[in-house]
């Protein structure tokens, strides 16, 4: 699994390219100091995964977010300090958030979650995120028709921040069965991200006429 590593630290890349060398199975192919050459870089080595700093010269991480958004997936990477940046990162397109100040073995699995897929959330941060992230707008949303009542299960437990794993075990289905129906969520929304998904999820709960969960099997 090809990694972009863009932090404007060089020694916050060193350290971050030494973690990451620790595992076999991910390579990193080449680190930018700020968001525009993080663009150009990730265009021309076609990374897996980008972890991405936030606060930057020349470009941010946010723009930088949207300018890759749909081509590769970004994983911020930051220290928190700021949640308009990371608020404004999520709508940008990131798959995921993890701290500076996470373990190593942490940041490896975030990137290997990345790569399959999966949305990334330190647990440090994943109430304060879904808190500010997926508030409810009431009235601003509507599910699909087409959604089956699997599906709106599925959606359920991403509103609810749990993982592929959490998913099937608490459905009784297998991972890739699951991942199948988190495909075809996104798709009926026209979203890419469970993130996105999660949000639409809780804006429609609080639209009126709407009563429970984003899963309630009894509406329409």
């Amino acid at each position: 699994m090809k990694v972009l590593i863009v932090d404007d630290h060089a020694t916050v890349r060193m350290g971050i390219r030494l973690v990451l060398q620790a595992a076999e199975d991910l390579e990193v192919v080449g680190e930018a100091a700020d968001g525009r050459s993080a663009i150009s870089m990730a265009r021309a080595l076609s990374p897996d995964v980008i972890l991405m700093d936030l606060r930057m010269p020349v470009l941010d991480g946010i723009e930088a977010t949207k300018a890759l958004h749909g081509s590769c997936r970004v994983v911020v990477l930051t220290t928190f300090d700021d949640d308009q940046y990371l608020f404004g990162a999520l709508q940008a397109g990131a798959h995921g958030f993890l701290l500076k100040s996470a373990e190593p073995q942490a940041i490896i699995m975030g990137v290997r979650a990345a790569g399959r897929g999966e949305s990334v959330l330190d647990p440090q941060v994943t109430a304060r995120i879904l808190a500010r992230a997926l508030a409810p707008e009431p009235g601003t949303a509507k599910l699909p028709d087409g959604l089956t009542g699997r599906e709106r299960e599925v959606l359920d437990g991403l509103a609810e921040g749990l993982s592929n794993p959490q998913l099937a075990q608490r459905l009784g289905i297998g991972q890739s069965t699951v991942k199948t129906h988190v495909s075809q969520v996104l798709a009926k929304l026209g979203v890419s991200t469970r993130l996105q998904a999660a949000k639409i999820a809780y804006a429609a709960t609080s639209s009126p006429g709407r009563t429970g969960g984003p899963a309630d099997p009894g509406t329409p």
